[in-house]
């Protein structure tokens, strides 16, 4: 069983030797004829063309090739194209700009914002002012006292927990009994 090879085996072998194998291109490559295109229809008063003599795109191969034709009528063989339809094309025509202000859409002024209590107005100043801060005193390449630095720290962690323990896990204070849909 050491010394066999199997026909996987010397399968493998027979593709990775042909792999490495220069290729050698001799002639032109097969062209099933069922993949031939019918010669183009030749122009009133020209010769047709002749189909034994095409272009096979190897070099030297030009000498052989007949003029180009210009395309023919019948661009796909057995199909009949349908005729041209005709397509109107009419210019753009803008809307007409409303002369009347009642026409228009002008939506109410928003709610006024809602106000916040002064727990909440320092939670939100503590977290965004401690980083900021910080990061203005790197800019401006001011010393900061490491007690400055811990306070700015502690103002950015306090803010923050105090705004998450805020949202709390009841409904909103100003929903009413009727909590929508009860599946």
């Amino acid at each position: 069983m050491a010394g066999e090879i199997s026909d996987e085996e010397a399968a493998w072998r027979d593709l990775v030797a042909r792999l490495a194998a220069p290729t050698v291109i001799e002639g032109t490559a097969p062209w099933p004829t069922r993949e031939e295109l019918p010669a183009p229809a030749a122009p009133p008063g020209e010769p047709a063309p002749d189909p034994a003599r095409r272009t096979t795109g190897q070099p030297g191969a030009d000498a052989q090739a007949s003029p180009p034709q210009p395309p023919s009528a019948d661009p796909i063989p057995g199909v009949i194209p349908a005729p041209p339809q005709a397509r109107l094309v009419r210019p753009a025509n803008p809307a007409p700009l409303p002369s009347d202000d009642e026409s228009h859409y002008i939506p109410p002024p928003p709610p006024p914002l809602p106000r916040l209590d002064p727990l909440s107005k320092g939670a939100w100043l503590a977290l965004f002012g401690g980083p900021a801060y910080l990061l203005l005193a790197v800019i401006l390449s001011w010393t900061i006292p490491g007690w400055a630095a811990f306070c700015a720290v502690g103002a950015f962690v306090g803010g923050f927990a105090t705004l998450v323990i805020k949202l709390g896990d009841g409904p909103p204070r100003d929903s009413g009994p009727d909590d929508g849909a009860v599946v």
